[in-house]
């Protein structure tokens, strides 16, 4: 049959089992928009096109299928940029579908033209700009392949406008896709994962760093068993969590900058680093000179350039972890393994006396006590969607995630504004999980316009804002290495509620902790959106703290003092 462009468009998406697109229309994109009419697709209209991709991003973390976003040429296409951005930094798979001037047009200056292949480049997967319509089809069956297979990511299509009206025969391509120069690699060196059961069996105070591509390969289970196999601990980087049960006791918690002191601690002791689908990120690793002195490592990843890059192995393995896993599995030998153990639960033992959960607060409200206190009352059963800043930190610390997939965060890019949008998608792939945005005032105030797509859409999240009048990880900074110099991070703030109230959105105020969980199971039961703007003490810390480029053992403590939050000594 012949169809337009757009309307070939619209026919592979429906084929790649797309049901929801976010975006916001322009001229360029118009027909695209206008075809859309005709398809049962669900359009969720954004009030920015940062919103649109970080919506994409959400929906696609939570469901594991790829998102999908849609804007218009120019400032559309270019508003899209730190969303795109953010899901390549964290391997989310999403397609980015932009308007474009016609193809006679491009690079004459056109009105609202530019060069949106060229500017996202860098942070893309794989980008088109499509000039003929007879390769569309083809195109939009690459890009979704490209976006979710190996190591997921985003692929943008910039569709030029006289291509979205043009008209061809339309054929699917019905055959699996060939590309030449992406070839995910699959099978696994048999010396290498020799050396790598030599390595595991001969260790007595292995680790194992567990990341983001624990999830997304689905190996959870193997991952278990692996741990529990070897009496092997685990610790978890940020995008990690969720992906072993928290309550597990061979689960230590995060590690690097923000995690917990008796982690690092361990880490720089161990014999044996077992790194599964995670990067070695400079928030993990702090000094990589001085990184895990006494550890040989292992190293399992899909993407190849990873391997060497920051850190450098004894063994590297490229491929799916889940594969390499049961690779591995029948050869891990059980271990005693208990002194290591017992030395870590005594490091433990000195984080626990540490903790501001010891504390009953001093009358003021505090962020890790709120997060604390939200997930008792959800039971640790909600998806959370987080900013970035203290109050993610204090999410990774106080919010024990059981399920994989239920900590959704801007890790590599670190994205202020990325909760709520990112909110609105995952509730949209899990309507039936209950989804909690947690924010702070200076993130949430970067896309606060899209309560009203939260409204216009009836999405019903759970929207709780950490309002400590200050840009607080920022302030930190400043209170540690600046001589409390605040330069540009005291707020001033909207009433958040009734901002809410604009929108028709119910929302509650709290400022005692007595009323954290009445306030919070109240918030539970409303019918739609709902927000709590939770105003915390000011001067609030993360503790620890790994300064930027120290030692990961060079942290800042928490004081064992009656409040925990007298004095910082190093």
């Amino acid at each position: 049959m012949e169809l337009t462009g757009a309307e070939i468009l619209w026919e592979c998406l429906l084929r790649e089992g797309v049901e929801v697109v976010f975006g916001y229309p322009g001229g360029a994109i118009l027909p695209t928009y206008d075809a859309m009419n005709f398809y049962p697709v669900r359009h969720v209209l954004v009030r920015h096109e940062q919103g649109a991709v970080h919506a994409a991003d959400g929906y696609a973390r939570a469901s594991g299928r790829v998102g999908v976003a849609m804007a218009t040429s120019g400032p559309g296409a270019t508003n899209m940029v730190t969303g795109i951005a953010t899901a390549m930094m964290d391997s989310s798979p999403i397609v980015c579908i932009t308007g474009q001037v016609p193809t006679a047009a491009i690079g004459s200056d056109a009105f609202q033209e530019t060069d949106v292949t060229g500017i996202t480049l860098p942070i893309t997967k794989h980008n088109y700009l499509v000039t003929d319509v007879r390769e569309l089809a083809q195109v939009v069956k690459e890009a979704f392949y490209i976006a979710r297979s190996g190591r997921p990511g985003p692929v943008l299509i910039d569709l030029p406008k006289d291509v979205q009206i043009a008209r061809t025969e339309f054929v699917y391509p019905e055959g699996p896709v060939e590309l030449p120069g992406y070839r995910p690699r699959t099978v696994i060196p048999p010396e290498d994962l020799e050396r790598a059961v030599e390595l595991i069996n001969s260790a007595r105070r292995p680790i194992i760093l567990a990341g983001h591509g624990v999830l997304m390969s689905g190996a959870m289970r193997e991952l278990r068993e692996f741990a529990e196999r070897g009496r092997i601990p685990v610790a978890q980087t940020l995008l990690g969590l969720g992906n072993f049960p928290a309550s597990h006791p061979l689960c230590l918690g995060m590690m690097g900058m923000h995690g917990e002191a008796f982690v690092n601690q361990a880490i720089q002791e161990a014999d044996l680093l077992l790194a599964f689908g995670m990067r070695f990120d400079d928030r993990v690793t702090g000094n990589v000179k001085t990184y895990a002195p006494k550890a040989r490592k292992i190293h399992v990843d899909i993407d190849p350039s990873e391997l060497n890059k920051n850190v450098k192995v004894d063994v590297g393995i490229v491929g799916d972890l889940k594969a390499v896993l049961q690779e591995l599995l029948p050869h891990v030998e059980p271990i005693d393994r208990s002194a290591w153990l017992e030395q870590i639960d005594e490091w433990r033992d000195d984080t626990r006396r540490r903790d501001i959960l010891n504390w009953d607060g001093g009358g003021k409200l505090w962020g890790a006590h709120v997060i604390h206190d939200i997930w008792r009352a959800t039971e640790g059963n909600a998806i959370v969607v987080t900013d970035v800043g203290q109050h993610q930190m204090w999410e990774a610390q106080y919010y024990r995630h059981e399920q994989p997939f239920t900590l959704i965060t801007s890790g590599g890019l670190g994205t202020m504004g990325f909760a709520l949008p990112a909110g609105i998608g995952a509730k949209l792939a899990r309507p039936d999980a209950e989804v909690w945005v947690i924010a702070g005032d200076g993130g949430f105030q970067m896309t606060q316009a899209e309560l009203a797509t939260a409204v216009q859409e009836r999405v019903p999240i759970r929207i709780a804002i950490i309002n400590n009048a200050y840009l607080g990880m920022v302030r930190q900074w400043q209170e540690f290495f600046y001589e409390k110099r605040y330069a540009a991070t005291p707020l001033v703030n909207p009433d958040f509620c009734k901002l809410a109230a604009a929108y028709d959105i119910p929302a509650f105020r709290v400022t005692r902790r007595e009323e954290v969980i009445p306030i919070v199971e109240k918030a539970r039961q409303v019918d739609g959106p709902v927000l709590i703007d939770f105003v915390v003490e000011k001067e609030d810390i993360v503790y620890p703290m790994v300064p930027a480029g120290a030692d990961l053992h060079a942290m800042i403590r928490r004081p064992v003092s009656e409040h925990g939050q007298k004095e910082v000594t190093p």
